[in-house]
């Protein structure tokens, strides 16, 4: 009788095929992060339990531990993980903002895009559940702050010679007012409102540019 001699395994593919151990610590901490803005978008920051988090990641209590200190620490890093991913799907879009009178409308398009949406609503979410927890608020004012820094960043490289002042004032107006719009659109507010309300600030913040630039300043 002939013995079929084993099958020889098949040699791996070219190229590193096992992940390291920082590859590995990298993908659960994103999927921790993935699963934290997905429970507060689809659930709400009192819903969001670590419990249910943990089951969304695929990862153990233990390891949520490994990586956060607390429920805090991951919200605030969450939102930050968002925002980061925003700002690098944004970055192409701001490299090609139009020259000229458009160029202002264009960018607070573009703020308007980063600030809705997800990003918006989780970010909502904690912002209102900060208000009485001390520690959640500590833990996400950095986060908040960092994202403000870099919309004013934004906004300076658009500015052309115009003051400090007119800048930060230009900058504040447009953040309230897209985070107004955001939390207009979240309680179900009329989308064509919103359409003319942005609309008419594009309008306006073009001719503040525009004035700014004639006055030389």
């Amino acid at each position: 009788m002939t013995t079929t001699p084993p099958t020889p395994p098949t040699p791996p593919a070219s190229g590193r095929t096992h992940r390291t151990q920082a590859e590995r610590r990298a993908q659960t901490r994103t999927a921790l992060l993935d699963a934290t803005v997905e429970c507060l978008v689809e659930l709400g920051y009192p819903r969001t339990s670590m419990q249910e988090i943990c089951a969304r990641a695929g990862v153990s209590k233990g390891a949520f531990q490994h990586h956060f200190s607390s429920k805090s620490e991951l919200m605030a890093s969450a939102v930050e993980h968002l925002t980061t991913r925003l700002q690098r799907r944004r970055a192409p879009e701001a490299r090609e903002l139009p020259d000229g009178p458009d160029r202002i409308a264009a960018a607070i398009d573009l703020l308007w895009n980063s600030y809705s949406g997800t990003l918006a609503t989780a970010a909502m979410e904690l912002w209102i559940a900060a208000r009485t927890d001390a520690e959640l608020r500590r833990a996400i004012r950095p986060v908040d702050r960092a994202l403000g820094r870099s919309t004013l960043e934004l906004l300076t490289g658009l500015s052309g010679d115009l003051s400090e002042e007119r800048m930060q004032t230009l900058f504040w107006l447009t953040v309230n007012l897209t985070r107004g719009l955001a939390l207009d659109a979240e309680l179900g507010g009329d989308p064509r409102r919103r359409e003319q309300l942005l609309a008419e600030w594009k309008r306006i913040a073009t001719l503040y540019f525009g004035e700014g630039r004639q006055c030389g300043e």
